[in-house]
């Protein structure tokens, strides 16, 4: 018989009290006590949403114990030993592959008998790092030749004319783009280590001289788009010089880049595809766009009827716009949104590229994908008004979750046969009617992007969610609540840039330090991050 812990009041106050003890009142009914029971567990359900709604988190669900089967697991790994293992056999030495710099010898502090026979050593390894300045000065030898030249050693390319050397920009990089150390720490804290640098100088090395770095990070964009069969899109707030922006994220799970804008609508997410490729063409695509978006006919004919059909900048396609008389802001953003469109086309693009988005209506072009996620959240977030709805959201919510469960299977193992059985499963979800009307509304919403959200059927290879971008995306954001915003353009760029970096680094398992201290030293041993994003598509 289960038992519960309630709250009854007696004389004193509140006392907790089992199911088997209420039972043995013979002045409790077995009913009774069945209706306090479900009053209780709505009320702790009433409490769950009123939480929501102040924005705070529920109780967690207390999942049963498992402790009966871990000990299971322990008696049968103690019956039966794997052969010629001894317990504790497979574990690693941690200190076994590290380097040693130092021996020393430590003998006893008592006096060693005479007759003693030494037995070796117990090594005790110790790990530490060393922080103190390391100063070097260039002495360039300066000749003057008989005809009157002087001839002046020159100093090293890793130090790019500057007073600080490799190791030192490549640790101020790290701890302010992967560590979120603020400049103004920065600065106290190479003070403290003794080095003599000022906060311009702080902000110069966060700042200067990055050009390797941004052409890097743009062309891990263009190789990305050229070689990838789908990407994950997403984008949240970034202010700049004390104004609201938008910075947008797009990669799989090879790479990562980052762009900031002043918006984020359609036109905005196309030129960032373009690549710094911007310019408008109008062509089959583009009118085709227009078309589908209900351009007016009459502009839909003089563009098509012109003998431009490529404009190289924003200033003479908008020129182009004005000498047409599209003077209505809906017109004017179609047309441009098909023109960049129409130039997306002609770049070396993956032919069958797929955008997978959390549904944000800037995202919509080229093949369209749905997280399921951000699908199911939509009914996870209603507040039922009555037992009977709690109940039809946990149902459909349980349908949604299997279904995903078996789309997984899907993508692992692509047959043919169950495309239909699978499409069908999508629609008697998505059809049913429930006792409640908002969820059939949402329900009958979701079903009209059937299409996008079992794209998966078609394509096995793209993921179900966006929890790629959602995950990359976080880390702008933790900037964001360490540093506000930025405010030069440069500062921004560099923010940019160098997310976009390490989190490809880490995506291609390379050492995000090892790259910075490869870079800066320019040492190239590690070669540039797209082209072992090509190997591993091209190998993959």
């Amino acid at each position: 018989m289960k038992q519960y812990i309630l709250p009854i009041v007696d004389k004193e106050g509140l006392a907790p009290v089992t199911v088997k003890q209420i039972n043995s009142l013979e002045a409790v009914s077995t009913e009774i006590l069945e209706h306090y029971i479900k009053l209780y567990e709505e009320l702790a359900l009433t409490k769950d949403e009123v939480a929501v709604l102040r924005g705070e988190k529920i109780r967690p669900a207390f999942k049963p114990s498992r402790m009966h089967e871990e000990a299971g697991k322990t008696e049968d790994n103690a019956e039966n030993p794997s052969p010629g293992q001894r317990p504790g056999s497979q574990k690693k030495h941690k200190t076994a592959a590290l380097k040693v710099d130092q021996d020393l010898i430590i003998a006893p502090t008592e006096p060693i008998p005479e007759g003693s026979r030494f037995k070796g050593y117990r090594d005790f390894v110790v790990q530490d790092i060393r922080i103190t300045p390391f100063n070097t000065r260039y002495r360039l030898a300066h000749w003057q030749t008989p005809d009157g030249r002087h001839l002046v050693g020159k100093l090293p390319a890793s130090l790019r004319g500057g007073h600080f050397g490799p190791t030192l920009v490549s640790n101020v990089l790290y701890q302010h783009h992967h560590c979120l150390v603020t400049q103004p720490l920065l600065h106290e804290q190479l003070q403290e280590w003794g080095i003599s640098i000022s906060a311009g100088q702080v902000d110069a090395l966060l700042q200067n001289d990055k050009a390797i770095f941004h052409a890097e990070k743009d062309a891990l964009l263009s190789t990305g788009l050229s070689l990838s069969s789908y990407v994950t899109v997403d984008d949240t707030g970034a202010r700049h010089q004390g104004n609201n922006g938008y910075v947008t994220h797009i990669g799989n799970n090879l790479f990562a880049w980052f762009q900031s804008s002043t918006a984020k609508d359609r036109i905005n997410f196309l030129e960032l595809l373009c690549a710094g490729k911007t310019n408008y063409t109008v062509n089959e695509e583009a009118l085709a766009y227009m078309t589908k978006q209900r351009l007016s006919h009459v502009f839909l004919d003089a563009l098509s009827s012109h003998e431009l059909v490529e404009f190289a900048d924003k200033a003479s396609w908008h020129a182009h716009l004005n000498a047409l008389n599209m003077d209505a802001a809906r017109y004017r953003r179609i047309a441009t949104e098909g023109a960049l469109l129409g130039s997306l086309k002609k770049l070396p693009i993956a032919s069958n590229l797929a955008i997978i988005s959390d549904d944000a209506g800037q995202f919509n072009i080229l093949t369209h994908g749905l997280c399921w996620v951000h699908a199911e959240r939509l009914i996870h977030k209603m507040l039922p008004l009555n037992e009977r709805n709690r109940i039809d959201i946990a149902k459909v919510r349980s349908q949604i979750w299997d279904f995903y469960a078996d789309l997984k299977s899907y993508k692992l193992n692509p047959e043919e046969q169950r495309k239909e059985e699978l499409r069908t499963r999508f629609d008697e979800i998505f059809i049913q009617k429930t006792s409640y009307t908002s969820l059939d509304m949402l329900l009958k919403r979701l079903h009209k992007n059937k299409s996008e959200l079992l794209l998966v059927l078609e394509r096995p290879e793209i993921p179900l969610h966006t929890n790629g971008s959602e995950g990359d995306i976080r880390d702008h954001v933790r900037k964001r609540k360490v540093s506000g915003g930025t405010r030069s353009d440069t500062g921004r760029q560099c923010r940019d840039t160098f997310s976009s970096l390490k989190k490809t680094c880490r995506k291609l398992g390379v050492s995000f330090w090892d790259y910075l201290v490869d870079r800066i030293s320019c040492s190239d041993h590690i070669p540039p991050l797209q082209d072992i994003m090509a190997q591993r598509l091209a190998s993959a």
